[in-house]
């Protein structure tokens, strides 16, 4: 993994990151239902996992993307890393706790999936809010509310609104009409992505479920 410092002076979008972190912090969060109808045959003949599968998807639009991986490195400089992994949470039903597991990101699905199952195999029962130790620093969060066919969710983070990239949240998905439809919610800040970026992440992710044959393992 390798951090890319970013040239301020020379950067097309210095004068929107100086205005949405220095002058107006913002952040916003937008919610939008992803259309799995396909995806989700898909994965039921191929007996694989659903979660997984949405976690790559959204590790790859976030791969594709800088201004998806721009944040501050641990001394303070604004960059992005050339490649990112995704930590995600995951349910204790015994005790209705939670823990957060990273895996390794690999474009191809079938990599990660081996690796997702293995993780969940070692680090699945272990309890606490890290369940896997030794987490990179070049990973962003996704979590799961299952139980909520949610229309819309927000992440009131009380810091100093320096944390730059995304954080996601899935739904529980729900039969609309003839299609399924899953609520995704993403955090963003203003001063890295503009709603330009936040179009491209959902038209990218729907992209992704609309053929996913071609990503899925044959």
């Amino acid at each position: 993994m390798i951090f890319h410092e970013i040239d301020r002076d020379n950067w097309s979008r210095k004068p929107y990151f100086d205005h949405y972190l220095n002058q107006v912090r913002c952040t916003y969060s937008m919610t939008a239902n992803i259309d799995i109808t396909r995806l989700l045959a898909e994965l039921k003949t191929k007996k694989i996992k659903l979660y997984p599968a949405l976690i790559h998807m959204i590790a790859t639009v976030v791969n594709r993307h800088v201004a998806f991986r721009t944040c501050f490195d641990s001394e303070g400089r604004l960059g992005y890393w050339d490649r990112m992994s995704p930590s995600y949470t995951i349910f204790h039903d015994e005790d209705k706790t939670f823990s957060a597991i990273w895996t390794g990101f690999s474009e191809d699905f079938k990599e990660f999936y081996i690796r997702y199952l293995d993780d969940m195999d070692k680090y699945g029962s272990v309890k606490g809010f890290q369940a896997k130790n030794n987490e990179p620093p070049n990973v962003f969060p996704i979590s799961s509310i299952p139980w909520v066919n949610f229309t819309g969710f927000n992440l009131n983070i009380y810091n100093e609104g320096t944390y730059l990239l995304p954080i996601f949240t899935m739904g529980k998905y729900s039969k609309q009409d003839e299609s399924v439809q899953l609520p995704l919610s993403v955090q963003l800040h203003h001063a890295v992505c503009d709603g330009y970026h936040a179009g491209v992440l959902f038209n990218e992710l729907q992209s992704l479920a609309d053929r996913c044959e071609s990503w899925l393992p044959k």
